[in-house]
């Protein structure tokens, strides 16, 4: 029996995440969208690239009918407001929270077993939204922020060095935001610290782009946000789950203690098998570094402070 994700929201991110789970044959898809006809449009249309790409993997797109995701392995939630230029994550909270809370406890209905890859922004306080409404285990309850922010910097680290993309490997931690904290110390290439491949003024600034990442983009579009990466980055976390790879890959997590922080979702490296997040991984950080994530939780827990008072 063929594994099955589904996927809510069929804008951009959600319709390039269909796609690539069917190209990469790891499961059927099921799209789900509040627009009427959308999802079985992009779906058929989906569907019809097949013979192309020579893939048998079922794509079907319902409007509001969840009852589709029964026994879905994973849902990927992209459902929500995209930012516009100007506009802040923290700004999406509002009309986000209530789409999300919708949106699983639907899905926490139809398919109680499943693990969820949240992908809404602002991420991490939606993770937190997910995790009150669904009543799910932790470990099946997982954030997309830093597999995406971690390529955003192996990307300009393989731009700045001129070297392949193959070979670089970064670790973003902390929230998914400005106050993110990539860690030069921990990114390579070939095995090679970058600290010791370029100056700190150019590793600054690489840090600095990776932050600023995702508005960079929203600045070039002028319309939309990004959506290729951010498909990828889930696909990524997916394909470890449903071929239980046992992958490190960061994501955000909920942690009782580890790295000094409690009851908060944060970026952090972590063990990704068929039971969904199956160990957080601890590494050793400077007193610098350590400062930076606390820095990062404290604006996590600023947003996670806005969503209770804004359910009062």
């Amino acid at each position: 029996m063929r594994r099955k994700v589904t996927v809510i929201g069929c804008g951009n991110v959600g319709a390039t995440v269909a796609m690539r789970l069917a190209e990469k044959e790891l499961a059927d898809v099921v799209l789900i969208d509040i627009l009427e006809n959308v999802p079985a449009g992009k779906a058929l249309d989906l569907s019809e690239a097949a013979p192309i790409e020579k893939h048998d993997c079922k794509i079907t797109g319902v409007s509001n009918d969840y009852s589709e995701a029964k026994d879905s392995d994973i849902v990927i939630i992209t459902a929500g407001i995209p930012r516009k230029p100007g506009m802040s994550r923290d700004d999406l909270l509002s009309t986000n929270m209530v789409i999300m809370k919708s949106v699983v406890e639907k899905i926490a209905l139809v398919a109680p077993n499943t693990i969820l890859i949240i992908v809404s922004n602002p991420l991490d306080a939606m993770c937190h939204v997910a995790y009150e409404v669904s009543k799910f285990p932790k470990k099946k309850i997982l954030g997309m922020a830093g597999v995406l922010d971690s390529a955003r910097f192996r990307t300009f680290i393989a731009m700045e060095l001129n070297v392949s993309i193959e070979n670089t490997h970064a670790f973003v931690l902390g929230g998914h935001g400005d106050s993110m904290v990539p860690l030069p110390r921990y990114s390579t290439v070939a095995g090679i610290p970058i600290t010791e491949l370029m100056p700190s003024e150019r590793i600054e600034a690489l840090v600095e782009r990776t932050r600023n990442g995702g508005a960079e983009i929203v600045g070039l579009l002028k319309t939309g946000s990004a959506y290729y990466a951010p498909a990828s980055a889930a696909v990524e976390m997916a394909e470890a789950i449903l071929k239980d790879k046992k992958k490190i890959l960061p994501c955000a997590a909920y942690l009782e203690g580890e790295y000094g922080i409690k009851n908060l979702f944060m970026g952090v490296p972590v063990k990704l098998g068929a039971k969904g997040i199956e160990e957080i991984i601890e590494i050793e950080l400077s007193p610098d570094e350590e400062r930076s994530l606390r820095g990062s939780a404290d604006a996590v827990q600023q947003l996670v402070n806005d969503l209770n008072r804004l359910k009062m």
